[in-house]
């Protein structure tokens, strides 16, 4: 079931809220849990026995680990539940990927499984690994209601595409939360911005990625406009997917942590992976990196570290070696401004930094959309004029002129300009008066046009659920 979807926004989440908010504290968890299950079932029919599994396994290992704490085997329960988690995400999302590789070295013909990826199994597998992770390390208290640790794994409103949620983020929240009309507003204002960023920016962005694969005949302009069209659009739809899921999750009492910080706005790599995909990025920092040393060991290993990290990165995202290559690409670009290119940052102009970033982001994200590398290289050689192509065309021109608005709204939106505008304005009580009155009338307008366009278009999954 699609956050995006009519049957999620007038059917689904209705029923919830009436039920969650009817019923007692003791039994919301219970309510959160039987939803979140249905939810997933929805979607995922068989694997929703797969979820519970590995809840049942996670909450089981928390309990040996804390059993064994102060016992010499106190690790044992941490690596097999390590090994069972991983285990099971590398068997639904990479053993084909294995096999393919595995041919190719040896030549051999081991015929592939074809299994179906279950939605959303890297997110609540991390989710997981956090919890057992830390309650060994100390940092959380083993949870000892196996419905209230079902719910955590489950919650629908991180459950397909994250943010990856960190069992100590809500750890106080799932036994005593506080349910406020501030935190219901704040969370359906949250979840309709979300809901406008993906239906009307993100699909808008996607129909031209759709028709520049589909064009007989391109051109080097084309190929600039649908490699920054994709950037946008990943940007918006994911970006969009956490603002919903923030949102959903206020209105249910919890607070999770912010996914994105306007990334675009970087003026080095380095940044940029400070603003973009935080709850990955600081997964892998603070479960693989520092415990690897991070930076507090000499070069060589650091480097290792990094590449080590980025590795993981980019496999993460999905079992095909231009995600690898996407996640060393980045690796390559951290160790490099780290060495010595910062220092030439910081000296040059601020937008130096920005095109130089904005540049290789653009990069990074063709490799990221393209199927293989063959296919990488083409389209690096379209937007670099080593095809033999027209600069441009009428059809390119008019596509640009037809997108146009969309582009520059995107581009606006990607930037904190309009929330420093909203605060400015918001310092004046005439100002922050005619915000209370127009807040509400734009957010209805944007729901009625948002639901016009889901009753008109056509099924399109958030990008991030195929992870």
């Amino acid at each position: 079931m699609l956050f995006s979807s009519i049957s999620f926004i007038y059917y689904f989440l209705p029923m919830v809220l009436m039920l969650y908010f009817m019923v007692p504290f003791r039994f919301k968890n219970c309510i959160l849990l039987i939803s979140s299950l249905f939810f997933y079932f929805y979607g995922e029919p068989i694997y929703s026995v797969l979820i519970l599994i590995s809840s049942l396994s996670a909450y089981l290992h928390g309990l040996w680990i804390d059993k064994l704490r102060k016992s010499r085997y106190a690790k044992l329960p941490l690596i097999c539940s390590i090994i069972f988690s991983v285990g099971i995400l590398l068997y639904f999302k990479y053993a084909d990927f294995f096999i393919e590789n595995i041919n190719w070295l040896f030549g051999f013909e081991i015929s592939p499984l074809k299994i179906v990826l279950p939605i959303g199994i890297s997110f609540y597998t991390f989710q997981i690994l956090s919890y057992t992770i830390d309650v060994y390390n100390g940092n959380a208290k083993v949870q000892n209601n196996f419905f209230n640790f079902a719910a955590y794994v489950t919650l629908f409103p991180q459950l397909i595409a994250g943010p990856i949620v960190r069992y100590t983020a809500v750890e106080q929240e799932l036994s005593q939360r506080k349910h406020t009309f501030a935190n219901f507003s704040y969370g359906v204002n949250r979840f309709i911005v979300g809901l406008s960023k993906k239906v009307l920016i993100a699909n808008t962005l996607g129909e031209l990625g759709k028709i520049f694969y589909n064009l007989q005949e391109s051109t080097l302009l084309f190929y600039w406009i649908a490699a920054i069209s994709f950037m946008l659009q990943i940007y918006y739809d994911f970006s969009g997917y956490s603002d919903m899921a923030i949102g959903l999750g206020r209105i249910f009492g919890f607070h999770f942590l912010e996914n994105f910080n306007y990334p675009y706005i970087s003026k080095s790599i380095s940044e940029f992976w400070r603003r973009w995909h935080i709850s990955l990025g600081t997964w892998f920092r603070d479960y693989v990196y520092i415990p690897m040393g991070g930076n507090r060991v000499g070069t060589v290993k650091w480097i290792r570290n990094i590449f080590v990290v980025w590795f993981l990165t980019g496999f993460w995202h999905g079992a095909n070696w231009n995600f690898v290559i996407w996640g060393l690409y980045f690796g390559i670009f951290l160790i490099i401004e780290k060495i010595f290119l910062n220092g030439i940052l910081n000296k040059l102009p601020a937008i130096a930094g920005h095109i130089y970033t904005l540049f290789f982001v653009i990069i990074s994200f063709v490799i990221f959309n393209t199927n293989n590398m063959s296919e990488c290289i083409e389209y690096i050689k379209g937007m670099f004029g080593a095809l033999n192509i027209p600069f441009s065309s009428a059809e390119t021109e008019y596509y640009l002129r037809s997108y146009g608005l969309t582009f520059v709204i995107a581009a606006f939106g990607a930037t904190p300009l309009t929330v420093k505008v909203i605060n400015k304005i918001k310092y004046s009580k005439k100002g922050e008066h005619i915000l209370n009155i127009l807040e509400p009338v734009v957010l209805v307008s944007m729901l009625l046009l948002v639901t016009g366009y889901l009753v008109d278009g056509s099924f399109n999954p958030f990008l991030y659920f195929r992870f």
